[in-house]
């Protein structure tokens, strides 16, 4: 990976369409609950919550519904982790206006799955433009070694998607670090998937990281992944390393590729490994068991821990291991981000310890 920035404000900085999280109490279905738990969310600041948590400069760049109590939860809980922000405020409009999404979700148990519903509609995020922000105050004057995007907000809305491809060309300009996760969701890609394809293929080709896992690159990328079948995770290495080395043949700027593997054994148990190329040299996490209490946002821990871990120049092999083992940390939250209390706390999550710490 090329050499990060010195003397910048900002270690870490995404843009992101903030909202709530709606929980029902003690894990139980949406449908048959009458508590719910709120807390802020957004995929883009839970990658950025890991180095937040762990010391070093985030910041978010967002966009506010005017005088909204929400807004003011989303900003106290923001300021609460360790996360600068800077966005519009945008009026309402009236009671049929702008607000912040909604996700609506149960953790599941057992056999019974999680399910997630998005309540999307009028979201306040679709309004993110380049034209509010200084993007050479940003990343010239304040300065940020790794700018994170992720395919939610680059699909979110045509707005959001030239906001991004605007921000990875400052990025690239002022030689900050481009992370890029691809996150393809194909209800954000109905009718517009050429023109997607497009950006997305050209943040491709300045990202520095590319994160993905086979459906993400096939799909928003366009190439070929593993092929499906009834082998086991760690069967179908071989496969995602050369679907990895093809990634790497169309987009060559970028050095780093990662990928996550999930296998579901129930709900609250999961097998969970990632494979990394870095340059050309391979680390591979062979997938292992975890303990799940909510598995939103273990992707996100992975990513966040991952990155810190190269803020802290430490060597390739320990970037995946901590970014395994912070999306392992992730999942033992009610919250859908990692808080660690320290570096060691996500050690002993990758060395195995469970033990009391007194």
């Amino acid at each position: 990976m090329k050499e990060l920035r010195q003397n910048c404000k900002y270690a870490i900085m995404a843009p992101s369409s903030m909202g709530i999280r709606i929980c029902p109490a003690a894990g139980q279905p949406v449908h048959t609950s009458s508590q719910f738990d709120m807390q802020v969310t957004s995929a883009e600041t839970n990658v950025l919550n890991v180095s937040a948590s762990l010391g070093l400069p985030a910041k978010v760049l967002t966009t506010f519904v005017k005088d909204s109590p929400v807004a003011s939860i989303i900003k106290q809980s923001l300021r609460s982790r360790g996360i600068d922000y800077e966005g519009a405020e945008v009026d309402q409009g009236g009671p049929w206006g702008y607000r912040h999404q909604i996700n609506i979700a149960d953790s599941g148990y057992g056999s019974r799955g999680p399910r997630v519903w998005n309540d999307r509609s009028g979201e306040v995020g679709l309004t993110l433009n380049i034209k509010d922000f200084d993007l050479d105050r940003i990343f010239g004057e304040e300065g940020v070694q790794i700018l994170h995007l992720s395919g939610l907000i680059g699909a979110l809305s045509h707005e959001t998607s030239i906001f991004c491809l605007e921000l990875a060309r400052a990025a690239k300009k002022y030689g900050t670090v481009v992370s890029f996760d691809l996150n393809y969701r194909a209800s954000f890609w109905k009718n517009r998937e050429q023109e997607l394809h497009d950006i997305f293929s050209e943040i491709a080709s300045i990202a520095d990281v590319l994160i993905g896992n086979e459906e993400d690159f096939q799909l928003a990328l366009g190439i070929k992944g593993p092929e499906a079948g009834g082998k086991g995770l760690g069967d179908k290495i071989d496969s995602f390393k050369e679907m990895i080395g093809e990634v790497k043949k169309a987009y060559p700027n970028a050095s780093v590729f990662a990928t996550t593997l999930r296998q579901v054994i129930n709900v609250n148990s999961h097998m969970w490994g990632a494979i990394m190329l870095a340059g050309d040299e391979w680390h591979v996490v062979e997938p292992r068991e975890i303990h799940v209490l909510d598995r939103i946002g273990g992707g996100d821990g992975f990513v966040g821990g991952m990155l810190y871990a190269m803020l802290r120049g430490w060597e390739s092999e320990k970037w995946i291991q901590f970014g395994w083992a912070s999306g392992a940390l992730a999942t033992t939250f009610l919250t859908d981000y990692a808080q660690p209390a320290d570096e060691d706390m996500v050690w002993s999550v990758w060395s195995g310890n469970a033990r009391v710490k007194r």
